[in-house]
């Protein structure tokens, strides 16, 4: 029989992954529940995992597999809209699913963006499309990437330098955005796809 706290802190496991199509981090589970230690976090997971209700992948930031998973909506989550144009407030927020059918294969860890912008129309990426990305922080150089830079979400070609990194529009009127080694900067997800209606 699971204690009170660590019933509701799977419910909210289960939750996130249904919605978001991954689970949450150590961090968010403890926001979510006003636990300020991450070890206070690890040790309702560890009662969790023990009792046969998910696994953990060590070192991983979203490493929580469930084993026992609740039923899943069917689609890829809708979290918000991504520049691409210059970059724009990064917004988190639920507006629906997308229903890929066997497009995408496996919508674990699938999330779809709005595009806002024209810098990415040579990549046939046009303002209001869908991009589907697959949350992942490592890119391959040449892979279109959704990054956070500072507190700005945006789409662009990824391209590690020695020094820096460089994030490279789709379109000769933007310049590039040169991400130095002190900016707060990581990989949100890379690119599988975009969905247009007409």
């Amino acid at each position: 029989m699971l204690r009170e706290r660590a019933r509701e802190i799977l419910e909210y496991i289960q939750g996130f992954t249904r919605e978001r199509g991954f689970p949450p981090t150590i961090r968010e589970i403890g926001g979510a529940f006003h636990i300020s230690s991450t070890n206070g976090v690890r040790y309702y997971l560890s009662i969790l995992e023990k009792a046969g209700h998910l696994k953990r992948r060590g070192k991983i930031s979203r490493g929580i597999e469930g084993l026992r998973p609740a039923p899943r909506e069917q689609g890829i989550p809708i979290l918000g809209r991504v520049a691409a144009g210059q970059p724009i407030l990064a917004e988190e927020f639920y507006e629906g699913r997308l229903d890929p059918g066997e497009l995408f294969g496996d919508p674990n860890g699938l999330f779809a963006l709005r595009v806002r912008g024209d810098s990415m129309i040579g990549a046939g990426l046009l303002e209001n499309d869908y991009v589907i990305v697959r949350h992942q922080e490592q890119a391959s150089p040449g892979e279109i990437i959704v990054a956070l830079l500072e507190d700005e979400a945006t789409v662009k070609y990824y391209q590690p330098r020695r020094d820096r990194v460089e994030l490279v529009a789709a379109n000769p009127a933007y310049p590039r955005l040169v991400v130095t080694p002190e900016a707060r900067f990581r990989i949100l997800g890379v690119v599988k796809g975009v969905v247009r209606t007409v």
